[in-house]
């Protein structure tokens, strides 16, 4: 069984139940995943409710959606070292925000001494993370 890092498009597709939502994350051993994916998250909600005028209900359903799937995940906390790693050029374009959650992988990857699978439903973000040296699935 392998470890595997999430983003936040993952855990958004997963629960606003949205078409290749990626499948069998259970079957990881581990997943890890940036603090910045919860604000993201929250943020994602928060924009979408405006948006798409959900009521108090729907937001709540969602947030505790968000909180119940959270409890699987191990979060790294954002570090110096990885505000760093996110700082340095990447081989490729790459935004800050995406730049950190890969920094957080690579981090990840190598102080568990394992390979760990980096997915995204990001396709850019997908690039970046395979060109700084992680194995991807979109």
């Amino acid at each position: 069984m392998a470890i595997a890092f999430i983003d936040t498009s993952v855990l958004l597709r997963f629960l606003l139940k949205e078409p290749g939502a990626y499948p069998h994350l259970e079957k990881f051993k581990k997943i890890y995943a940036s603090e910045l994916l919860k604000v993201e998250a929250l943020r994602a909600i928060d924009r979408l409710r405006i948006q798409n005028n959900w009521s108090k209900e729907e937001v709540a359903l969602r947030i505790q959606l968000l909180t119940a799937s959270s409890s699987a995940i191990h979060f790294i906390p954002i570090q110096v070292s990885i505000l760093r790693r996110a700082s340095e050029p990447f081989p490729t374009l790459v935004g800050t925000l995406d730049a950190i959650h890969i920094a957080t992988a690579l981090l990840t990857q190598i102080q568990s001494k394992e390979e760990l699978l980096f997915i995204t439903h990001d396709r850019n973000q997908g690039l970046a993370a395979q060109a700084a040296g992680l194995r991807v699935a979109t």
